[in-house]
Parts: C-alpha cells; structure tokens; sequence
C-alpha cells in the first residue's frame, strides 16, 4: 500500500489558486443613455396584453368558423366558453401582473405572483365547472378543442415574434 504523505516543498501560487479564482468577472459598468436606448430597442419589452389579444382573436375566428361551417349554435356556444375559460383569466392575471411589477420587495413580489397564478388556475376551473349550467346542450368535445387551441395561441405569439426568446450565454 502507497502511504501519499505531503511534502515540504513549496508549492507555487499559481497552483494553490481553486479553479474559481481563475474565472475573472468583467467589471461593471454602468449604461450611458445612448447604450440603454440602444438595449432597448434590441430586446423589446414583453407585451403580454398582446398575447391577450391574439388569444382572443383566435377564439372569434374559431366561433366564427364553427358558427359558418357547422350552423349549429350549441357548438358555438361551446366554442366560445372555451375561449372566455382561457382569456378571462389571462386577463385578470396580467392585470395583476402589472400591479405586481411595481411591488418594490422581490420576495412579496413572487409571492403575489403564485397567488395570482393560483386565482388564475381557480377561476379557469371554475368557469370550466359553471359551463354546463350556462350553455344548455354542451358539446365538451368544442368546448375543450377550443380551450387547448386558445392556450396554444402562445406558441404562435412565440413564432410572431411577440415573446422574446432568452439569448443563448456569451463565453468570453
């Protein structure tokens, strides 16, 4: 068996460095104006009252077309329950939203945002709950069709380009 006993020798500096102390931070430097304009115009803010829209939109359309094609009103009606059940909450939520992004303490900040995306959760199972009481003759099958198309409307505000990706880290 090898006995591994420490030396006496010097050990340069160089290597009694850890590995963190070799990763060097660039130091900070704060914007002129001109750059934070120029930051600004380079990554857009996030317009969520737009993807609001577009949700919205995209449920008329398929009213619409439910409507048109088939000519038969409890499958509108469904359809469009299925809409309200998505953008009704998505609406409250980014009303609140925007309240929360003045809240100046992180912590109260994400605590609130939990607690709306709760009410969010909580009135879109409610309004799900409430639709057979409402529309007489429910056709659940356009109703949840409708419900997941509205939902998936984030993925077309992502291929618009109305939802900013996250850019890939620089290595320096």
């Amino acid at each position: 068996m090898t006995d591994i006993a420490s030396t006496s020798q010097a050990v340069p500096d160089k290597l009694k460095a850890s590995a963190t102390d070799d990763v060097t931070e660039p130091e900070f430097k704060p914007l002129t104006a001109d750059e934070a304009q120029v930051w600004r115009l380079r990554n857009p803010a996030l317009m969520p009252w737009r993807i609001v829209a577009l949700q919205a939109c995209v449920g008329a359309v398929m009213v619409l077309l439910t409507w048109l094609l088939t000519d038969e009103r409890r499958l509108a009606a469904s359809v469009a329950w299925g809409v309200v059940a998505v953008v009704i909450p998505a609406m409250v939520f980014v009303r609140a939203l925007r309240r929360q992004m003045q809240v100046a303490h992180p912590k109260v900040a994400l605590v609130g945002l939990f607690a709306w995306e709760l009410v969010k959760i909580v009135l879109t199972v409610a309004l799900l709950l409430v639709a057979p009481k409402v529309i007489s003759d429910l056709s659940w099958l356009a109703l949840v069709a409708s419900f997941v198309v509205t939902i998936k409307v984030y993925w077309l505000a992502l291929a618009l380009g109305w939802v900013q990706r996250k850019s890939k880290p620089t290595f320096y």
